[in-house]
This record gives structure tokens, sequence and C-alpha cells, in this order.
């Protein structure tokens, strides 16, 4: 082989391996927590993510021994602040700042800290209304000690919304908007993603009549609802595009979502939970967020986390404790990763 060709070989294959390589970065990561008096060290648990390819990790709160166990592992990090914290970094920069060289500066140079999560479902709720001015104080505490690249959001559950059903009818509670409108300023001005816990599991399950197995389990084959232009296969998308069409009727329409969790449990409320059907779920939301978008935004694919990595048996009632991937010695519920 000549030796120009040969160089122009190696580069081809370096460069096909790089292509191959983001082909394979997969936009799913799975919610750690840690509501158990049973679970494994941090240090085997980052370890499992490792061995089963899970790129990205979401926590709950800033555990040391969990940061000490990401550093070096590859993984990009969600991590939130406890909810109770976030008035102070409202009405102070200095605890903002104090949190920041707290829980991100010992690790900024060995831990890829992608989302920080300011707030999980304080909105709605007394806790809401200081979430915009936390969420600029924290962006001001990262900037300041050269930290860019964060997404710095908040976490809001499916009853942010008003009527959502069909989806174009989403909109954001009237004593709520104000608030949301703030953060999708910042957001927007940020590019960083609105993220929302979508559960197409409690819909079913609240209401079996008038939701079917198949529209929850993305496994109806022909579409079930039709809003206007777009048409509606599964649940996942309808409850995605409730959040879109209220962002767009606050003239947000430019933000996008993340899903913060998203799951569906083995064991604890039967015939609608069973590992068939946990397994049905997550293996077709899978597949869909790696390839779909939602009607009203098809070209853009969100970033997801499941929820999540154990079942936890300190959480309140059967159905909480049983969303895992894994029991807590570490051997799969059901095949999956």
């Amino acid at each position: 082989m000549a030796p120009k060709f040969a160089q122009l070989f190696v580069s081809a294959l370096v460069l096909l391996t790089q292509l191959l390589s983001l082909a394979d970065a997969r936009n799913i990561g799975v919610c750690y927590g840690l509501n158990g008096n049973n679970l494994p060290s941090p240090t085997d648990v980052i370890n499992l993510y490792k061995r089963s390819q899970i790129d990205n990790i979401r926590i709950y709160e800033p555990y040391p021994e969990v940061l000490q166990a990401l550093r070096g592992s590859g993984l990009s990090v969600a991590i939130g602040p406890r909810n109770e914290d976030i008035a102070s970094f409202a009405g102070s920069q200095d605890a903002a700042n104090a949190w920041v060289n707290k829980n991100i500066v010992p690790y900024k140079n060995d831990v890829s800290f992608k989302w920080i999560t300011i707030g999980n479902e304080v909105i709605p709720g007394p806790l809401g209304a200081n979430v915009p001015a936390a969420m600029n104080n924290i962006r001001y505490a990262l900037s300041s000690v050269g930290l860019t690249g964060i997404n710095v959001t908040t976490v809001l559950a499916a009853t942010a919304l008003g009527a959502s059903f069909p989806p174009s009818a989403g909109a954001f509670a009237s004593d709520i908007t104000g608030t949301i409108a703030s953060i999708a300023g910042i957001l927007a001005q940020e590019n960083a993603p609105l993220m929302v816990n979508v559960y197409p599991y409690f819909a079913y399950s609240s209401d079996p009549i008038h939701i079917s197995a198949e529209y929850a389990l993305f496994n109806s084959t022909s579409a079930v609802v039709t809003d206007g232009s777009f048409q509606y296969f599964n649940l996942f998308d309808a409850m995605c595009d409730a959040f879109n069409a209220a962002l767009e009727k606050i003239n947000f329409a430019g933000v996008k979502l993340a899903v913060a969790e998203t799951g569906w449990p083995s064991v604890g409320n039967p015939p609608f939970t069973s590992v068939a059907n946990a397994q049905t779920y997550n293996k077709n939301l899978m597949n869909h967020v790696l390839q779909n978008g939602t009607p009203r935004r098809p070209s853009y694919l969100m970033d997801a986390f499941f929820f999540e990595m154990f079942n936890e048996n300190l959480k309140e009632n059967a159905v909480e404790q049983n969303f895992g991937f894994f029991f807590p010695n570490m051997a799969p519920v059901y095949p999956f990763w």
C-alpha cells in the first residue's frame, strides 16, 4: 500500500470510528435514587451504569459519596439541590455561590455535569415562585467560576398543566403561567430544555376505561387521537405535546423539552403493573425517543431519563417501590440493558 494511500486510509478509518462513536451516544439515562436501606455502594452502582452502557445519570441531591464515585466515569450527570434550598438561592447570591462551590466546583475537572435541576416538581406549589431567581443565581454562580455549557433548568410535574387532552388543549395553570414564562425566558436565552416528568402508567391506571393499554404501552398500530393535523399513536407523545402546546401559548415554542422521569412499575397494582408491561413500555419508549420526536416536534430527539435504577424499599407504597430495572443485589428485574 502506497504511503499516501495508507495515510488517507487511516484518516478515513479514524473518522469512521468517530462517527460510529457519535452514533452510539444515546440520549437516554436512568435516575439513581437512594430511598432504600439495602442498596449497593455508589461505586458499585456507577460501575453497573457503565457495564450497562447507560450514558446519563440523574441524582436528586449532591450526595458526596455519589459524586466521588462519578469521578472519571464519563457519565453525563443531572443533579439538583434539595427543594427546600431553593428559596435561599432565590434570595441570596451568596447562598447560590456556596452551593456551587461546595457541590460542583470540587468535581468539575472529572465529573461531567450536563444539567442542574432547580426544583423537582415544585411547580405548582409554594416554592415555585422562587425558581426563576434561583435559576438565575445558580447560573451566575457557575459562570463566575468559569463553568459554561451546563443546562440550568427545572422539572415540572404533569399537574403543571391545566386541560391537556387533546394535546393542543395543553395550557399551564393560570396561577403559575407567569412563573413558567419567566423560566422559559431563561431557558430560551441559554438554549436549555424544560424538563418534565411524563408517566403514561399513572394516566392509564387511573382511567383504563378511556385509555387503552395499547395506547399507553406504544403498541397501537393506528392513530388513537387525532388533533388537527397531528396523529397520536401513543400516550407519551400526547403528554409531551400538551407541554409543547402550552409553551406555544406563552410564546415560547422554541423551548425544547427533556424528560426527567418516565417509567413503568413491575409490581404493586395488578393488572396494570407487571414485569411484562414494565419491560414493554420501557423498551418501546427507548426505541421511540432514540428515533422519533413528537408529532409537534418531529425532528427533535428528546433527552429522557428512565425512573429508575433500583427498586427502593423505603418508598411510600408498593408501586413506588418497584419502578427499578435492578433489584438491590444488582440482579436485573427483567432483561433490558
